[in-house]
């Protein structure tokens, strides 16, 4: 038994669609899904309704590609009441990589701490267009105040893939960070997303 780790996508997403439609086989139905969503990735965000009006796919087939998308993203963000806790930039990095990682637009999160930098949830701030994101200080700070977070962590992707930070970055950071003093919620750093890598701002003394 070789084990899930060394089967393709395609493979893995036959897997889960069981059987293909009625003029081709799982293998060749998968095929076509990730042609049509530009790998796996591109099913991160799809709706049922848009699933199902893919030729062989049915409510059964939608609904289960929906839930292993799901469970999945669990898995990178920690859920399921497991609270982690982030002692580096890379733990933080490590957390949001699978998901944000060859998305197609900037996603802009943070990620809330308790008093013992324990995980208390991620909270997504914006999603923003390929040139990227409109990042309100109301919006950042609106559910750590609600969850009563101790410090945040600034998570956002570049699509670009590669992650060194942008002038608009920097003064997006020092912002936050000014309006963290003042409600008493410590912007503790702030992590971009790259392709297999990140930038951390604390570790590289930008804080």
């Amino acid at each position: 038994m070789l084990g899930a780790a060394r089967l393709s996508d395609r493979e893995l997403l036959a897997i889960l669609l069981a059987t293909g439609g009625r003029d081709c086989s799982a293998l060749d139905l998968a095929e076509q899904l990730l042609v049509q969503y530009k790998g796996l990735s591109g099913l991160r965000d799809v709706a049922l309704d848009e699933l199902m009006q893919q030729k062989g796919i049915g409510v059964a087939k939608a609904a289960t590609i929906a839930a292993a998308v799901e469970l999945g993203k669990r898995i990178c963000t920690g859920g399921c009441g497991y609270r982690p806790v982030i002692g580096s930039s890379a733990d933080a990095a490590r957390i949001l990589q699978g998901q944000l990682q060859g998305l197609d637009r900037e996603h802009f999160l943070v990620l809330l701490l308790n008093q013992k930098q324990a995980l208390i949830s991620i909270e997504t701030v914006s999603v923003g267009i390929l040139n990227g994101s409109l990042v309100h200080p109301r919006e950042v700070f609106k559910p750590a105040i609600r969850r009563s977070a101790s410090t945040m962590i600034l998570v956002h992707n570049h699509p670009s893939g590669v992650c060194e930070p942008s002038e608009q970055d920097l003064q997006v950071t020092q912002r936050l960070k000014e309006v963290g003093k003042i409600v008493g919620i410590e912007v503790i750093d702030h992590i971009i997303i790259g392709e297999d890598t990140y930038y951390s701002f604390r570790e590289n003394q930008v804080f």
